[in-house]
């Protein structure tokens, strides 16, 4: 299956640059036995059952972008990607510089070959990070980071920290729309998967088959999993947030990981599950996502739940409704 087969036109006017308010969005309620539906966020309730369940991603993002200077006074902007240990983190940058960098609050580092960066500072790292860095809205989001996306960019159960994205689709969720549905005798369960490169580096393969996704950590605990179980059984559906909540239940249900020691009640691994068009769900009855990039991981996921004509399709409808897309943009409900 070729890259090209998922892409679409899509006018740059469409690519939300901020949010509107949160729990305000528009929702499209794709059907996958016939078409689609214009609802708004707050209508969500209406498609959810007493017996299903909806799983949500607690990961939290860090303020993972860090901008400083190199020894010959150049500017040097790095993105910290994944943490090695306390002060020491994998990261992304322009170049392959090696050498010192300095950044705020008088915070030193040794890059290597851009690629990893080595913290000297006073005090704890973590908590000057949160003073320092920006959140790392995406790079089609044409304007510097702004202090308020340090809310914007953050899912209100946000707990767990360790994403250099933000799990969007649960962007759109408010304690009101959650209080609704727990009302409704929905059961809410949280699993954890931090957002890495894996999620979202473009695919370079021609056929997809060829393209490698970077490994993720996630964590759910068993009692969640033998929850799913109990309502599958018993008929009810499981809504799940997220192409990253359906990565790490799917890759559970599949066996698709790498188990990590000191489970302490919990399923903890990496996955470099891939999902496309062919993989068969084991866990999704119902996907809540938000609309990805042409010819990305998240739309070829999509595309494997949804069917992939069926989704381009309601792609092409929602550019002509003029939806807002990528993260700060609206909803699909995918039945």
């Amino acid at each position: 299956m070729k890259t090209s087969d998922f892409n679409f036109h899509l006018p740059d006017k469409l690519i939300a640059q901020r949010p509107v308010e949160r729990g305000k969005s528009r929702l499209m309620v794709l059907h996958r036995e016939r078409g689609a539906e214009h609802r708004d966020f707050i209508n969500l309730t209406d498609y959810i059952l007493p017996g299903d369940m909806i799983l949500l991603n607690d990961t939290k993002v860090i303020p993972a972008r860090l901008s400083g200077t190199r020894e010959n006074g150049a500017s040097l902007d790095i993105l910290l990607s994944e943490k090695i240990d306390e002060r020491r983190y994998k990261i992304l940058s322009k170049g392959k510089y090696s050498g010192k960098a300095l950044f705020a609050e008088g915070v030193k580092a040794e890059i290597i070959s851009g690629t990893e960066a080595r913290f000297n500072c006073k005090g704890d790292f973590n908590a000057i990070l949160q003073r320092i860095g920006a959140m790392p809205v995406p790079p089609y989001i044409k304007r510097p980071p702004e202090e308020a996306d340090r809310k914007w960019y953050q899912t209100i159960f946000a707990a767990k920290e360790g994403s250099i994205a933000a799990p969007t689709a649960g962007l759109h969720f408010t304690s009101e729309i959650i209080r609704e549905i727990e009302s409704k005798d929905v059961l809410i369960k949280t699993i954890t998967l931090h957002v890495g490169t894996g999620t979202f580096r473009p695919v370079r393969a021609k056929e997809i088959e060829h393209h490698k996704m970077d490994e993720e950590f996630f964590e759910i605990e068993t009692d969640v999993l033998k929850r799913i179980r109990e309502v599958k059984h018993k008929g009810g559906r499981l809504f799940v947030t997220g192409t990253t909540s359906a990565r790490a239940i799917e890759a559970c249900f599949s066996n698709r990981f790498k188990p990590l020691t000191g489970s302490n009640g919990k399923v903890r691994g990496t996955t470099d599950i891939f999902i496309y068009p062919g993989y068969v769900f084991k866990a999704a009855d119902a996907l809540i996502t938000n609309f990805h990039l042409p010819a990305s991981t998240p739309v070829m996921l999509t595309s494997a739940f949804a069917g992939r004509e069926r989704l381009l399709k309601a792609y092409k409808e929602a550019v002509k409704e003029e939806y807002r897309f990528f993260s700060y943009g609206d909803a699909m409900l995918i039945l």
